[in-house]
């Protein structure tokens, strides 16, 4: 049988001595502290899943030339069912987490998906880097990595262009050799950093002319000298257990800014340099952008299906199911899930080949992101109302039911016709983990703008859209009379 990597080997890998901080402190090893060690076994957890040998041939593929099996994360389709398959081994890593670890490693193995798809692109920009950007597509997936970005400039002064923000604080090129070049300053949101191999740094934001210093993309080992990780709050840290948080207390990927302070990076791993425009082609002009935010859809199709799956049980737990006014808002529910799995399946169907390999539709893609950021805040406050006060007046915690006293009362005054009152708080904890708690306040937030504020992802759409198709139409209708023949017949 193929070698194949494990949770084992991923959690290893981890023991770097990468240098995140936490709460004021060094963390030391992310793998065994007590804010991120259950996140990265749950990562580790996506490999083991995919290594057994009833999933291998389902969950990995064998990369030509190579003897190691891999994440499906990392195949580039060559037809409409190679993408099927694919999307549905990457599916089943989601349903191992319901779909809240959003920067699972098929995300970003997705984004280079596409764009070593398009390598011509970086031939355009430069031999050199399209080389480095080819073989370091190789090391990446042959080696199964799980690999975090960092795309996106540090909010501070609004009103100034990126290359007038105040020094050091957006990463730039400050020297360069025979060896590499040199970056100093700050990226974010490191999204799953704390449990990634490496990170690819990268500019998505629009950069203009005169702004050459910040305008390159690179891929750094998170253990890189120079290379501070600073971690937001962990909702891990503070999960009072499995039983009350089911969610945080393991699925908290973490986000997190990094500073590159004077950090090295050698000319093999540096893919686009001091070239402003193709910065924005590293993304939009190859398929890059299209697969990682395709990736982000079939997560979204396990995640959604998860909370209709919460609001049912929440609806049973109380006993409110047969209601029709509840029946109605639940099918409600059930057409939302079904319209993401739609949506998906058609950008699927309606792909196109480009040479060899097959890609999603894009603009299917880019309306899926605008109708569902605004689904997702719909479907939490569906759930919301389906709850009522259900969801304020539950036990502290696990610890109430080891009081007998205690547990007597809780069993008098959580009844449900459907389940146990043991039962019954489990599902309400749940469900205030996934949409009330910080960590599901997080996970709102982060639905409604991982992919861009509204104006930026209704003008993928508004860009990608077959406006002549659609105008077409109305010039065929208009094309058909006119005023003069009209009068004409008025006078007649």
């Amino acid at each position: 049988m193929s070698d194949c990597k494990t949770g084992a080997d991923h959690i290893k890998s981890l023991k770097d001595g990468r240098t995140v901080f936490l709460d004021g402190k060094p963390v030391g090893d992310v793998t065994v502290h007590p804010a991120f060690r259950n996140a990265v076994h749950s990562a580790a957890a996506l490999y083991d899943f995919q290594a057994r040998p009833d999933n291998l041939e389902f969950m990995t593929f064998q990369p030509n030339g190579s003897n190691r099996r891999v994440s499906r994360g990392w195949q580039m389709p060559r037809s409409y069912a190679e993408m099927v398959q694919r999307r549905k081994a990457l599916q089943a890593w989601a349903a191992l987490s319901c779909g809240f670890l959003g920067r699972s490693p098929d995300h970003l193995a997705s984004a280079l998906v596409g764009q070593r798809m398009s390598l011509d692109v970086f031939r355009r920009h430069s031999a050199e880097r399209a080389k480095a950007f080819a073989d370091y597509f190789d090391y990446a997936s042959r080696n199964d990595l799980f690999l975090t970005y960092v795309i996106i400039n540090p909010q501070a002064e609004r009103g100034k262009a990126w290359g007038e923000q105040a020094e050091d604080l957006v990463a730039r090129v400050v020297d360069e050799d025979s060896a590499g070049i040199t970056i100093r300053g700050a990226k974010m949101l490191g999204t799953s950093s704390i449990m990634a191999n490496e990170v690819f740094v990268a500019n998505l934001q629009p950069l203009k002319a005169g702004e050459e210093a910040l305008a390159f993309s690179c891929a750094v080992p998170m253990n890189a000298k120079g290379l501070r990780v600073l971690s937001r709050k962990s909702y891990e840290a503070h999960a009072v257990s499995i039983y009350d948080n089911p969610l945080s207390s393991r699925f908290d990927e973490n986000d997190a800014l990094m500073y590159f302070d004077d950090v090295k990076v050698p000319w093999d791993r540096v893919f686009v340099y001091r070239d402003a425009d193709m910065c924005r082609a590293q993304f939009h002009d190859t398929h890059g952008h299209v697969y990682q935010n395709y990736q982000s859809q079939i997560r979204l199709s396990v995640k959604i299906a998860f909370l209709a799956g919460i609001a049912y049980r929440v609806t049973e737990a109380i006993g409110t199911t047969k209601m029709p006014p509840v029946a109605e808002q639940l099918g409600m529910l059930a057409a939302q899930v079904s319209m993401v799995n739609a949506m998906m399946s058609g950008m699927e169907a309606s792909g196109l080949h480009d040479g060899e390999w097959y890609v999603p539709n894009k603009h299917f893609m880019y309306s899926a992101q605008v109708l569902t950021q605004d689904l997702y805040p719909k479907v939490v406050q569906t759930i919301r109302d389906l709850a009522g006060g259900a969801l304020i007046m539950l036990p502290s915690s696990a610890a109430d039911f080891g009081n007998p006293e205690l547990a007597t009362i809780i069993d008098k005054t959580q009844r449900s016709a459907a389940m146990s009152p043991e039962g019954k708080v489990k599902v309400l904890k749940a469900a205030w983990d996934a949409i009330g708690s910080e960590y599901g306040s997080r996970h709102t937030q982060y639905e409604m703008f991982y992919a861009g504020a509204r104006f930026v992802t209704c003008g993928h759409s508004f860009r990608t859209f077959d406006w002549g198709n659609a105008t077409g139409l109305v010039d065929q209708l208009l094309s058909t009379y006119d005023l003069r023949s009209e009068l004409g017949k008025a006078n007649h």
